[in-house]
């Protein structure tokens, strides 16, 4: 009798974990095949202060620059780079920095802590957003959109480490990814968005 109540319990056990599991894989592919349907500017996030959304929209007719932000990285000083393409081509591309602590855990700071640094550091002035995840289980809807080429139309692509680049064009499309050796102020990333 013992034994019979162990495998059944063991096989109850076994059936809710299918089920969960069953029911995270419907519901990836719920969020996938929303997204699927959703152009870039229809997406939002919300801002690092989290008193507001920072709403694509109002980014149509202008290209954005979507780079994953860390405030201990070997590529933290991109910073700099990044602010002075904002204030210098600003009418060409919106940058915004999307804090993540996924990389060797180098986005520790709560968001007091990140726009301190931004702001003392680098004197940043365009949007940051709330820390996300940029990858993994947990991944944001809009780096599931800029990822996955069922939902971007462009490609798969891989967040490799803090301060890739996603560069979307004026009408909501993937145009380009830029690893993180890219230069906010280099050639590749200003010929890009139409500077030089």
């Amino acid at each position: 009798m013992r034994n019979y109540l162990l495998a059944a319990l063991t096989l109850f056990l076994f059936s809710c974990s299918q089920n969960t599991n069953t029911n995270q894989n419907a519901s990836v592919m719920d969020i996938d095949s929303t997204l699927a349907k959703k152009d870039f500017h229809e997406l939002n996030i919300m801002s690092l202060e989290g008193d507001s959304r920072i709403d694509f929209s109002s980014f149509q007719g202008k290209k954005v620059l979507i780079v994953n932000v860390a405030s201990k990285c070997g590529y933290t000083y991109q910073y700099e780079g990044l602010q002075k393409l904002h204030e210098e081509h600003g009418d060409k591309v919106q940058i915004i920095g999307f804090p993540c602590n996924q990389f060797l855990f180098q986005e520790p700071g709560d968001k007091d802590k990140i726009r301190s640094f931004c702001s003392v550091n680098y004197g940043v002035t365009f949007p940051i957003t709330e820390k996300i995840k940029v990858k993994g289980r947990g991944q944001h809807p809009i780096y599931k959109w800029l990822t996955k080429e069922n939902l971007n139309k462009k490609g798969n692509y891989k967040v490799s480490w803090n301060f890739n680049k996603f560069l979307i064009s004026e009408n909501g499309e993937l145009l380009n990814h830029f690893d993180s050796k890219k230069e906010p102020m280099g050639d590749e990333i200003l010929s890009a968005i139409g500077a030089i």
